[in-house]
């Protein structure tokens, strides 16, 4: 299977059920590690940052991007990040589904994009389902926050610290708790 061939399946949301996608996997996930636990071992400046974080998204970051490791994924391939967006310590990008943020977003220490998520009946639990997740423009995701498959956070809305995100975020609402809920609108 080839890279282009995931990407394109991935977006049809169907189950990621057969070998031939369960060995690409298993051999993207391989190769993420590598670069991963290099970026996440050993001190690097901002640009050596960003050049590693290119190499595991396989093409170029953007120079204003800032990420303090250590960063965790088990993919690399489907995160693509604006400009002006920081991503603070610790935190776990699960993108065979796809993470998409927008420009001038910041990211809290421990975050969680997790863009799949298992089937639900006992016979179908070994199988994964992906779905994407896209942060809009200026958003703010509080520390320790999760956020799941399929989520849309809108336009300056901001995630609460701890909050598990399950449900589309509406542009310039704070959203918390466990599931998270609308807590205010930002006027």
């Amino acid at each position: 299977m080839r890279l282009s061939d995931f990407l394109e399946y991935v977006k049809t949301r169907s189950p990621l059920d057969t070998p031939d996608i369960h060995r690409f996997m298993d051999e993207m996930s391989d190769q993420a590690r590598r670069i991963t636990f290099e970026l996440n071992n050993a001190y690097h400046s901002p640009d050596e940052v960003r050049a590693l974080l290119s190499r595991l998204f396989g093409r170029e970051v953007d120079p204003t991007l800032r990420v303090f490791p250590p960063f965790y994924t088990d993919f690399g391939k489907n995160i693509h990040i604006g400009s002006r967006v920081f991503i603070n310590a610790c935190c776990h990008f699960q993108d065979h589904g796809g993470i998409t943020i927008g420009d001038d977003c910041q990211i809290g220490h421990n975050v969680v994009f997790a863009t799949l998520n298992h089937g639900l009946a006992p016979e179908d639990r070994k199988t994964t389902y992906p779905a994407p997740i896209t942060l809009g423009r200026n958003v703010w995701i509080g520390s320790n926050a999760t956020i799941l498959q399929g989520v849309t956070i809108g336009d300056n809305a901001v995630v609460a610290a701890g909050a598990v995100v399950t449900q589309d975020v509406p542009p310039d609402t704070i959203v918390g708790g466990v599931p998270a809920k609308p807590i205010k609108r930002i006027l």
